[in-house]
């Protein structure tokens, strides 16, 4: 190791050596803006600590000079060989003096920790690496010796996690090219921290309490301010849902019984704590109107360094950094910005010409090609939306259903791949991308874009690319990527039989023609909150009760239900009765800041009108002469829920026939302890929401597209309880059905729900041939191993 690359002093001829973040930092540090000083590890350094693992069977000591060939869509290798280089990274030994350089460097800071930045450079400037947000992440540690070799270690380590692994891969980077150099800074506790994104149209400003960890882990739903960018006006704030913030424990400001946990972003002890805020602090903004202001200065300042669009991490400390022993820049920044320090500076594109990609996570199957329609703020929805654009915004709630059917794709910015718009992309068969970091701020409105669901990829298509032969990367984007053209593939030819029942998810009755005909044994989940929406026109059912629409609404509700019956009889459809959380209607008139809302059957006790009506709906239909249709009741936190939505069920004469089948959904983790329970009281059967099941069960929210990497739901947990609600359910002799997301996106479970016992598998239109060839396999597996057992 050379020499540190010292903020204050890098040079444009530095930027392969030192990463593109730590280059836009000290760009902006050199010209007086707030930054904390900081000095750069090299990427070289990265090749030498490689060239030093020559052990026999080292799997990394030939990296520098090799693509690392591998099957990256076998994901049990690789898993296994990802796993194992990153054990040799982190078992090896870094150089005493390396380590000796370092921590005397940052012992100037007179500072009790570090954070260690990733960042990252191509060695060509032919390809871009796009959005790695997710790939790579910062890690705190104490400022000793042993701590900085360790994190030093676990920073390096994530090149070569499975996940980068694949993303290296498919963008067709080979590891040589990538230059990892790593930043490192003091840092200390924060009054305040988040984001400010700029771009033409508008700015916006996200704040929450303390480090910016709980919003990069998605912990809190931030502040948001709404800024009008050429006059620094706020045009609206919106006050966030903020119970937790993460501080340093070096003081006794937080008191030990409100911890909660250490963050998972330490490489060792580094007691970073998250600790529940006080009811009157979450209520209050985290940005005084001095900081905001501030922030506002700052924003504008940097336009004419950086041009109208860019985005800055910021944080305020709770004492005013200096920079002892070096440079002055940092601190005569301090006089205009106290407290106020500048952590990161998104790749800008007036400096960054080729910024054609970006990376998210693909939610739903296809490709596309259209222009962009851009809403900037999802809490405004539009009321209409152009014929055949790619609509991008920041999130996407059920109602927004309606203004979906004549989009050919989406991109979010937020959510994963169990979110609404995942959901609502692969039941219309159309091409989706959720958690696209800063979309709605890189892409412009109109612009061309191709999005790719199968990679999680958005191209934007440069019209200024074109040859003079008009042959273009556009036309080679599409000359090697040919877009989907139906929504729902035709189903192969003389499938195999197979024992267990396979279903479908529906919620549209446009999509009954294309469906009815698929190889499925009837409709597992008819979700009803999503078929009603074009009836309810944009207004909650209650609203129709009280204007006196009742008799109108109930025709219309009965003849949605009716065409599900009629299409698919004889065969089942399970309706599930509504489910909204309530914040997700824009007409409800509650509010609540929960994640969940008020809903399920809860919902029901306390305002049985709506239920009552629906179940009136399901009797005329019944009545109408269709005995293929069943009540799936969602979201049951109790048997006391479950007996009264049973009594109202008898009442309304559903259990006149004994075709008439009454399930719950087993989604509320109490189900594992309470399913004899509910069978005594007259549940016929359950059906597993996988989607449910697995944010509770790990405590994440599935709508929060950065914690992809913990909401899992192949997660032993809830994998288990999978496992212990079939053999449940076997036991008490009743049938056990799976709709959630996860035998679409994870199908290598389905062999091991087969071997369990589960009896029907639901899924969306456009899995059900990959589906069924799944459970074909699985039964297959499970016929020879019985046949061969028997042999023995």
């Amino acid at each position: 190791m050379d020499k540190l690359y010292w903020l204050e002093q890098i040079k444009l001829l530095d930027r392969a050596k030192v990463g593109d973040k730590a280059f836009y930092l000290s760009r902006i540090m050199q010209r007086g803006y707030p930054v904390a000083s900081g000095f750069v590890i090299s990427a070289d350094v990265l090749r030498q600590f490689l060239e030093t693992l020559n052990s026999s069977e080292s799997l990394v000591a030939d990296l520098p000079y090799s693509s690392l060939h591998l099957d990256v869509a076998n994901w049990r290798q690789l898993q296994q060989v990802a796993g194992r280089l990153r054990q040799e990274i982190i078992t090896a030994t870094v150089p005493p003096r390396w380590v000796s350089t370092i921590f005397q460097a940052a012992r100037e800071w007179q500072t009790s920790y570090l954070i260690l930045r990733p960042t990252l450079a191509l060695s060509t400037v032919m390809q871009n690496l796009g959005n790695t947000s997710g790939l790579l992440e910062s890690i705190f540690c104490y400022c000793d010796e042993e701590a900085i070799a360790r994190a030093l270690k676990h920073t390096w380590s994530q090149l070569f996690r499975a996940r980068s692994l694949l993303y290296w891969q498919r963008v067709g980077i080979s590891l040589q090219q990538i230059n990892l150099a790593v930043l490192v800074q003091p840092v200390q506790n924060a009054i305040a921290s988040g984001l400010l994104y700029t771009n033409s149209a508008g700015w916006k400003i996200e704040a929450t309490w303390g480090l910016g960890t709980a919003i990069s882990q998605g912990d809190v739903l931030p502040d948001t301010y709404y800024i009008q960018g050429d006059t620094g006006v706020v045009l609206e704030r919106h006050l966030g849902n903020k119970m937790l913030a993460y501080r340093f424990n070096d003081a006794a400001a937080v008191d030990a019984s409100q911890s909660l946990a250490r963050s998972v972003l330490t490489a060792d002890n580094t007691d970073i704590l998250a600790y529940v805020l006080e009811e009157a602090q979450q209520k209050q903004y985290a940005l005084q109107e001095e900081y905001l202001q501030q922030l506002i200065t700052l924003g504008n300042q940097l336009m004419s360094e950086l041009g109208k669009s860019f985005t800055i991490k910021w944080t305020i400390s709770e004492e005013t950094p200096v920079t002892p022993g070096r440079s002055t820049l940092a601190n005569k920044a301090r006089d205009w910005f106290p407290h106020l320090t500048i952590t990161q500076v998104s790749s800008p594109q007036s400096v960054i010409p080729n910024l054609q990609f970006i990376k998210g996570l693909g939610a739903a199957t296809g490709r596309v090609t259209a222009t962009a329609y851009v809403i900037v703020n999802s809490q405004h929805r539009p009321e209409q939306i152009p014929k055949g654009v790619i609509l991008v915004a920041p999130t996407i709630t059920p109602d927004w259903l309606p203004l979906l059917q004549q989009v050919v794709g989406i991109i979010t910015q937020q959510g994963g791949l169990t979110s609404h718009a995942a959901i609502l992309a692969r039941e219309l068969g159309i091409p989706a991308v959720v958690s696209a970091t800063d979309a709605t701020i890189i892409i412009q409105n109109s612009e061309r874009l191709l999005v790719d669901g199968d990679r999680g990829e958005v191209y934007r298509i440069r019209e200024d690319r074109v040859d003079k032969k008009g042959e273009g990367k556009n036309q080679e984007l599409n000359s090697h990527h040919p877009i989907t053209t139906s929504p729902h593939p035709l189903i192969t030819p003389n499938l195999p039989m197979i024992a267990t029942q396979l279903l479908v998810n529906l919620s549209q009755p446009s999509l009954i023609e294309q469906v009815q005909n698929l190889p499925v044994d009837g409709v597992g989940l008819l979700r009803s909150e999503l078929m009603l929406l074009s009836t309810l026109e944009g207004q909650h059912p209650n609203i129709w009760l009280i204007g006196g629409h009742k008799e109108e609404l109930l025709e219309q509700w009965t003849e949605q239900i009716m065409r599900f019956a009629r299409a698919f009889a004889p065969r089942p459809v399970f309706y599930r009765s509504l489910d909204w959380r309530s914040h997700e209607f824009s007409s409800s008139t509650h509010t609540p800041q929960s994640m969940l809302g008020d809903r399920g059957t809860f919902s029901y006790i306390s305002n049985p009108a709506v239920f009552e009506l629906e179940l009136t709906a399901l009797a005329t239909v019944q009545k109408a002469g269709y005995s293929n249709v069943h009540l799936l009741l969602p979201f049951v936190r109790s048997v006391a829920e479950f007996s009264f939505c049973r009594q109202k069920v008898e009442q309304a004469g559903l259990t006149q026939i004994p075709q008439f089948q009454l399930w719950i959904m087993a989604e509320v983790p109490s189900v594992l302890f309470l399913l004899p329970e509910y069978v005594k009281a007259g549940v016929a059967g359950i059906s597993i929401g996988t989607n449910d099941l697995t944010q509770l069960l790990l405590g994440v929210d599935r709508e929060q597209g950065q914690l992809t990497k913990v909401f899992n739901e192949r997660h032993p947990a809830v994998m288990g309880a999978i496992a212990q609600l079939i053999q449940m359910a076997k036991t008490a002799e009743i049938p056990c059905s799976i709709c959630g997301q996860a035998p679409a996106l994870y199908p290598e479970i389905i062999e091991q729900l087969v071997q369990w016992g589960i009896t029907s598998i639901s899924v969306e239109p456009e899995a059900v041939e990959r589906t069924y060839q799944a459970i074909a396999r699985a039964e297959q597996r499970l016929i020879l191993a019985a046949a061969r057992r028997k042999l023995e």
